[in-house]
């Protein structure tokens, strides 16, 4: 089974995407379960998991929906209030019943306070995803992300951590440092995994290459292992920088050796506890 860990759909009409604007270029129209089908079908990606793009309820909702509609999908990250545990846990009363609600996110990039996952209240909350099994994705940018990220892992350690995007590497500027030091520090907790999604916006997108990208991929293989680790397509903000097969193959390029069946299904099977049947997307 392979599966894509991370990928979104969003719907302008319906739910509030801030972040997204017209300056947002080919991110700035609805993108649907039927826009990604034939991207699926073409490349052989069995199951998605599908990840949120707005801090709100409504973008929960919506997607548990599609979820609902569509079996491909194997698993939703989804968003509740992590600032109140109180609401936290009436939050997770509701959707931890629905059997592919199987994660949390925030946007903590867009967070005006950088220190937001540590604050007293989160902490407990993220306590409470530890509790029912779930898992949270942490969409880290700045380094003291990172240094959060090893917080969070001290602190909870049957929680399991997903760092989106490698963490976002300035692989445009070639720069290393902190971010090799940093990732190699969050990845020394066993509870902590990471998604190799992303990295082509992160690259420059008219000229990147698999080059480019290898050894920010590398040095994540030697500090997690491929059975931490974990391809995501970030479809559709990858079609700033490449279409969906284009970012497949380069995965493949980097990833496809010893541990590739880690690396393309079986850790987000076994971290979001996915149902392992595959729904061919149709």
């Amino acid at each position: 089974m392979i599966v894509d860990a991370h990928q979104h759909f969003w719907n302008l009409e319906t739910v509030e995407y801030p972040w997204l604007t017209p300056a947002s270029g080919v991110l700035y129209r609805t993108y649907a379960p039927e826009d990604l089908i034939p991207e699926l079908r073409a490349t052989g990606v069995d199951r998605t998991v599908l990840v949120q793009a707005a801090d709100s309820r409504a973008e929960t909702d919506a997607m548990l929906a599609h979820a609902d509609a569509h079996p491909f999908i194997a698993g939703v990250v989804g968003w509740i209030d992590l600032t109140d545990p109180g609401e936290a846990a009436k939050a997770l009363d509701r959707y931890r019943p629905h059997p592919k609600f199987v994660g949390v996110r925030h946007l903590i990039h867009d967070e005006p306070d950088p220190d937001w996952l540590v604050r007293d209240g989160v902490l407990e909350s993220l306590g409470l995803l530890a509790a029912a099994g779930l898992a949270f994705d942490v969409v880290s940018l700045l380094p003291r992300h990172l240094d959060h990220v090893v917080t969070v892992a001290g602190r909870h350690p049957g929680l399991k951590l997903v760092v989106d995007h490698l963490s976002k590497p300035r692989i445009r500027d070639r720069a290393w440092e902190p971010w090799a030091t940093k990732i190699a520090a969050a990845a020394a907790y066993p509870n902590v995994f990471a998604k190799v999604s992303g990295l082509v916006t992160e690259a420059d997108h008219e000229r990147w290459s698999v080059e480019d990208l290898r050894p920010y991929v590398e040095h994540a293989v030697a500090c997690f292992g491929p059975e931490r680790l974990m391809f995501g397509s970030d479809w559709p903000v990858a079609l700033l920088a490449a279409d969906y097969r284009t970012v497949l193959e380069a995965a493949r390029a980097l990833l496809g050796g010893a541990g590739a069946e880690q690396v393309f299904g079986a850790t987000a099977a076994r971290v979001y506890g996915l149902d392992q049947e595959i729904h061919p997307p149709s």
